[in-house]
C-alpha cells in the first residue's frame, strides 16, 4: 500500500494539536482526520476515533501493523516538518 498523497486540512499552533491531515492511499482511499499532536516529548499521529457513550475513544480506521504505522507516521511528520519549518520533532 502506498501513501499516494497528504494535505494538510488545518494547521494549529494552540494546545497539543498540531494540524489534521487527510492521506490517500493508492490514489483510491482516503482517510480523513489524522491529527499531529505534539506530545511531551515528540511529534506523534493520532487516528481519527469516535467517542463511544461509556466516554472512550475507539479509533475507526487503523495500521493493522508496525511496519505501516511507521511509514504513515514518517511520511506524514515529513511533510509537516516541509510545510511548518519551525515545526518540532
Amino acid at each position: 500500500m502506498e501513501i499516494t498523497d497528504v494535505r494538510f486540512r488545518r494547521f494549529s499552533d494552540s494546545g497539543r494539536l498540531r494540524a489534521l491531515v487527510s492521506v490517500t492511499f493508492d490514489g483510491v482511499f482516503a482517510v480523513h482526520d489524522i491529527k499531529i499532536i505534539e506530545g511531551d516529548d515528540r511529534l506523534f499521529l493520532a487516528m481519527p476515533s469516535r467517542r463511544t457513550p461509556d466516554g472512550k475513544y475507539h479509533d475507526i480506521v487503523h495500521p493493522v501493523g508496525p511496519a505501516l504505522r511507521d511509514a504513515l507516521e514518517t511520511r506524514v511528520l515529513d511533510e509537516y516538518r516541509r510545510a511548518v519549518p519551525t515545526a518540532q520533532m
